[in-house]
This record gives structure tokens, C-alpha cells and sequence, in this order.
């Protein structure tokens, strides 16, 4: 497994973990739909909330929360549609939300972005 793949891994789990102390039930992880993933789907009372994790050892290439750029969003949006097609989900409302996650050392900065764009 890549070094890529096990921090985002790690990350998705510690972020799993966070929105639902922050009250959000989690209604499905690493949802793929052709060229797109969503990483979490979660539940906030009537929202449906799409939530894209961000997770870095260093700020070298920019911290997490900026690595989602237009075309990401975009990609993210088409297959948040795909999810409510394919799930016959009408008359919901929705939020994109962002959970960037830094590990520093032994302490884990995260910095939850609700409506992120």
C-alpha cells in the first residue's frame, strides 16, 4: 500500500471519528461512483452533507484545506449527484463540506470547513 493511500486512510478514519462526535451520523465512507470518490457521507439532522478529508504531514506542498482546487470540487459535485440518482434521493438538501487534517508530531491539528464550497 502507498504512502499516499495510508495517510489518506488514516486520515478518513480520524475524520470519521470527528464528525461523529460533532454530532453527524455517517451514512457511508468511500463511496465511488466511475472516476469519482466521495470520501464520506454523513447525516446532519435533514442535511445530507458530502465531505472531502484532506490529510498531510507538512504544509510543503500547501496546507490540506487548499488541495481542492475547482476541478476537485467539480468532480466532487458530480458524484454527490450520482450518489442521490443512484440512491432515488429528491428534495435534499446538501453541503460539501471539508475536514483538513495535519499530523504535528504526535498532535493531529483538523480544521472542519462546514459549506466549503
Amino acid at each position: 500500500m502507498s504512502y499516499a493511500k495510508t495517510t489518506g486512510d488514516q486520515g478518513e478514519e480520524i475524520a470519521r471519528r470527528f464528525l461523529q462526535k460533532q454530532g453527524l451520523e455517517i451514512v457511508e465512507t468511500k463511496y465511488h461512483y466511475e472516476h469519482g470518490e466521495i470520501d464520506i457521507i454523513a447525516r446532519e439532522g435533514e442535511v445530507l452533507v458530502f465531505c472531502e478529508v484532506k490529510t498531510r504531514y507538512s504544509d510543503k506542498f500547501g496546507p490540506p484545506e487548499c488541495a481542492i482546487p475547482p476541478r476537485k470540487q467539480a468532480q466532487v459535485r458530480r458524484t454527490a449527484n450520482a450518489y442521490l440518482f443512484e440512491h432515488e434521493i429528491r428534495e435534499q438538501v446538501c453541503r460539501f463540506d471539508v475536514v483538513a487534517i495535519r499530523f504535528e508530531g504526535k498532535n493531529i491539528r483538523i480544521n472542519y470547513i462546514k459549506n466549503a464550497f
